[in-house]
Order: C-alpha cells, then structure tokens, then sequence
C-alpha cells in the first residue's frame, strides 16, 4: 500500500506537523502504523479500520499516550492519502474534525 499525507497548497503537512508535536513514544507509534499499513494494507495488525461517511475512512489506534484518530480517504486499490489526524478525545469523532477531513479530502480528489 502506498500512504501519503495530504499537502496543503502552502506546501505545509499538517499531518507531519501533528505528529511531531506529540510525545516520542507516540511519534514512534504512528511510525509503526505507517511501516504496518505500507506492507500490510488493510490487514495491518493492531489498527481499526472504520468508515466515516462517503468516500471518509478513519483509522482507529492506541499508543502510550491514549487513543488516535485519521482520517483518509483512498485514491486507487492500493494507494491512500491521510488527511487529518487526531487525539481522540469521545467515542464520537467531533464534527470539527470530520469537516477538516472532508474538505481535504475535496482538494484532493
């Protein structure tokens, strides 16, 4: 599988900038999510996948801090963009969140 993350027309990651703000052990996490999915795809272990609504999905993990969250969205069979990622905070995925996502997802399809 390949996995990008979603590039705002600035050129800025936000979802690099997200990950390096966190504590090591969880970068290291997200690290090994990333490693995971690139050579597992969907049967990555220790990973929730979860549908959103439309073309959204979410991945669902733990690390050493508490829970995450991102979104993505897939753009062919094998090739997936995360557009936004998360702490999560409820079971529900806030709609602030969801409304990121989706209008990232629109620049990037």
């Amino acid at each position: 599988m390949r996995v990008s993350f979603y590039t705002s027309p600035s050129g800025r990651s936000p979802i690099e900038e997200f990950i390096r703000s966190l504590p090591k052990r969880d970068q290291a996490r997200f690290a090994d999510v990333y490693k995971g999915i690139k050579e597992y795809g969907f049967d990555c272990p220790r990973v929730v996948f979860k549908h959103l609504r439309g073309k959204l999905w979410e991945i669902k993990f733990t690390a050493p801090e508490g829970g995450y969250r991102i979104c993505y969205v897939t753009i062919e069979k094998d090739s997936m963009v995360w557009l936004h990622a998360f702490k999560k905070m409820s079971q529900k995925t806030p709609l602030r969140d969801l409304e990121v996502a989706e209008q990232r997802m629109k620049e990037v399809l």
